[in-house]
């Protein structure tokens, strides 16, 4: 029977841990009563650089059960990051590999689909919202125009996924050969190319805590997965140079036929609507191509994405030493 590992990124997650360990158990359990996975199947929690209990609970579930594991990074990585890190380590022990967040807001009850769809064949199973009823109207409306902005530049994204996914060994060892430091997993996946589906699922509200992410992390996501996988914004720029190149032109010839006509017009308006206007478009161009050459400079330097500084549950023989208290 298939391995199975669970891969959760944690970051401040005192609040949901206990449920969110019991429940995935309870999965896990029932999927290896159904002899549809292997009893060496994991869950496991990488701690992104949490600030509060989190990997000290995460150190006593590793302590208290062989169900879990734990990777605790040196620092807060971000999520892509941690989430990496936690897929390239299950890898190693794992057939096929389960990505989710902490939160319970992804559906526990979707991982047996997700499985059922990995024993027909295929290497990669997206996990996809049926609808967005719990997200606020500027949320759904924000998050449609991402995702149709992203498919008109040309990235290859699936609609409504956000990181709820499986991922067999094959393609995480793909996945693996993707060196980008700017990650943006949405958009990595889909260009491994192995055979692939999607399960839907309902999102569910917090289980308890407050979103990670606020609406700056959000924006900056965005335009990470953007600047990621597309130079059309670069060429957009061009074709706006060219067009206020153009009317330049018109505008000279306007004027010249204006002199010789006798016309007098005062000319500071246009003048001073001009020169903010063409300013404020060289401002852009320069921010958008800096964007670029920022993303240039930070791959050059070949930095490590995420460090670990240790590992709980993942030996064949554990000899951690147990944590100071048990959770109750």
């Amino acid at each position: 029977m298939n391995i199975i590992y669970l891969v959760i990124p944690c970051y401040n997650e005192e609040e949901v841990l206990l449920e969110t360990s019991k429940r995935l158990k309870q999965v896990l359990k029932r999927l290896m009563k159904e002899k549809k996975i292997s009893e060496k199947s994991k869950v496991l929690f990488v701690n992104d650089g949490s600030e509060d209990d989190t990997w000290h609970i995460i150190e006593t579930l590793c302590w208290e059960s062989d169900w879990f594991a734990g990777i605790n990074l040196t620092r807060n990585c971000g999520h892509q990051n941690a989430l990496l890190a936690g897929l390239m380590t299950a890898k190693n022990y794992a057939d096929a590999v389960i990505s989710m967040d902490a939160d319970l807001q992804d559906d526990v009850e979707a991982i047996e689909a997700f499985v059922d769809r990995f024993l027909d064949g295929y290497d990669i199973v997206y996990g996809v919202r049926s609808s967005r009823r719990t997200n606020t109207i500027f949320k759904r409306t924000t998050a449609g125009w991402f995702y149709r902005l992203m498919k008109f530049l040309g990235a290859e994204i699936v609609s409504n996924h956000a990181d709820y996914r499986l991922m067999s060994k094959r393609a995480l060892e793909r996945l693996a050969e993707f060196h980008e430091v700017n990650l943006f997993l949405r958009g990595i996946v889909p260009q491994i190319g192995y055979p692939s589906t999607f399960v839907t699922y309902e999102r569910q509200e917090r289980f308890a805590g407050k979103s990670k992410y606020s609406l700056r992390k959000m924006i900056s996501f965005a335009f990470e997965g953007i600047t990621s996988f597309s130079i059309k914004p670069i060429r957009f720029i061009c074709m706006m140079g060219g067009m206020s190149f153009l009317v330049s032109v018109f505008m000279l010839i306007y004027c010249i036929v204006q002199h010789f006509m006798g016309n007098t017009v005062s000319g500071w308006a246009s003048l001073g609507v001009s020169i903010w206007a063409i300013g404020g478009l060289q401002l852009l161009a320069i921010g958008v191509i800096g964007e670029y050459i920022g993303k240039i400079y930070l791959e050059a330097k070949h930095r490590p994405k995420y460090m670990i500084e240790e590992m709980k549950g993942l030996e064949e023989k554990r000899e951690e030493k147990k944590p100071d208290t048990e959770v109750e």
